[in-house]
């Protein structure tokens, strides 16, 4: 699975699978159950993850599906804190994901949200797809010898 198939919608809790692109919205598929609902952008603003970086302290951003494969490679020794739980405690959790994290830039509501989302995604089994594309990626980074 891609991430740019998956889209956050304004006014609708969760991550949706983008089915069909209208010119008046888009028809999105609820993951868990599989029911297509049409979100209309005169109500809704779509957000592809793909597109998604969270703020580093060196002025970039580290793309949402490399801070998710972090997230997956520490989910044993490290697990997602409780998205409702104090500021502190969530970012001393990001801080072990993404250490170089922009802590001007990053809200709490933010690393809830990439919470929610990592644990909606590894619930439903689609973590193990963005950890395959992180790793395509670092392969195709890697000059050959």
């Amino acid at each position: 699975m891609n991430l740019d198939k998956l889209v956050a919608v304004s006014g609708m809790s969760g991550v949706y699978r983008m089915s069909a692109n209208r010119s008046n919205g888009l028809i999105v598929e609820e993951i868990p159950t599989g029911k297509l609902k049409f979100a209309s952008v005169r109500k809704h603003q779509f957000t592809p993850l793909e597109s998604i970086g969270i703020y580093t302290d060196d002025g970039d951003t580290a793309a949402l599906k490399e801070v998710f494969g972090k997230m997956l490679e520490q989910v044993s020794e490290n697990p997602p804190v409780d998205p409702s739980s104090d500021t502190q405690t969530l970012f001393e959790y990001l801080a072990k994901v993404l250490p170089n994290f922009d802590r001007d830039r990053v809200h709490a509501g933010d690393v809830k949200k990439l919470i929610r989302w990592f644990s909606f995604l590894h619930e439903h089994g689609l973590t193990q797809a963005v950890e395959e594309e992180v790793e395509t990626t670092k392969e195709e980074e890697e000059p050959e010898a």
